[in-house]
């Protein structure tokens, strides 16, 4: 069965690679993708605008354009989303959404709209990086109680959100495994002269610079040993690819809200 895919603000640097992506796919169709109404690209071929040659698929500024579509890919904004999400509701459309920042009770919202049809939430979507979610969980389960744990991520400098989707879902996962609240536990920023570190607290660093794709790495440490576990991403097409097992299995499953966890097996192991 060819699934039919639409992306939903095709024209960024992460659309552009879910064009490829999902033209390069033998089980995917690509039918389309949206751009804002302002944008030098409307009506624009879709394989022009990612640099892989015409494809005969146009962008359009109407999500009802888009009604043929099986699966829609969203790695928008949050705002933008909410109003996706909205219409695959209406329309029991299933949903793959990138986009990362949401609140506590924004994801809440997602989870809802599972009731009205399947949807999935990654904040990253490639494979590696959400096996490394399972590789915190052992981890956590085995040495957690007894080490010092900071995460620290990096990404270019056009990224809005701070810490990472990744580095804040790799935070949910330790703090969820050692039974604590992550909103009372992290701690985002050290200056100045502090009282000794709380081995109950999560830590988390930032860095945002020139171009770098993504990194991340979760540091358990006690005295006298440091066990690290990393991912780091060398082009932005990793995630395009994660998107498309995404899609995949979206395109089969029920109404209701899943994670890459569930695409990809990893919650029974």
């Amino acid at each position: 069965m060819t699934i039919k895919v639409a992306v939903l603000g095709c024209s960024g640097r992460m659309g552009r690679n879910l064009i490829q992506a999902a033209s390069e796919h033998s089980k995917i169709a690509l039918v389309g993708g949206t751009v804002r109404t302002s944008s030098n690209f409307a009506d624009f071929d879709l394989g022009e605008l990612a640099g892989i040659g015409h494809l005969g698929v146009n962008t359009c500024t109407d999500i009802n354009q888009l009604k043929n579509a099986d699966v829609l890919i969203d790695f928008t904004s949050i705002e933008s989303t909410f109003e996706h999400l909205a219409w695959c509701q209406q329309h029991n459309k299933a949903l793959v959404i990138g986009t990362t920042g949401f609140s506590d009770q924004q994801v809440e919202q997602i989870v809802l709209a599972g009731q009205d049809a399947p949807v999935l939430l990654a904040p990253n979507t490639s494979v590696g990086v959400n096996l490394l979610f399972k590789l915190l969980e052992i981890t956590s389960k085995a040495i957690g109680d007894d080490s010092d744990i900071e995460i620290f991520e990096a990404h270019h400098r056009f990224k809005k959100d701070a810490p990472s989707g990744t580095a804040m879902k790799m935070g949910q996962v330790i703090a969820d495994t050692l039974g604590r609240d992550l909103n009372e536990c992290a701690v985002y920023g050290r200056e100045g002269i502090t009282e000794e570190r709380d081995p109950n607290t999560i830590g988390f660093a930032t860095v945002r610079a020139g171009d770098i794709i993504g990194e991340h790495t979760a540091f358990f440490a006690n005295l006298g040993e440091r066990l690290e576990i990393s991912h780091r991403a060398t082009s932005r097409m990793t995630f395009a690819q994660g998107a498309m097992k995404a899609v995949i299995w979206l395109a089969k499953a029920d109404n209701g809200f899943y994670d890459m966890q569930d695409v990809l097996g990893l919650k029974h192991l």
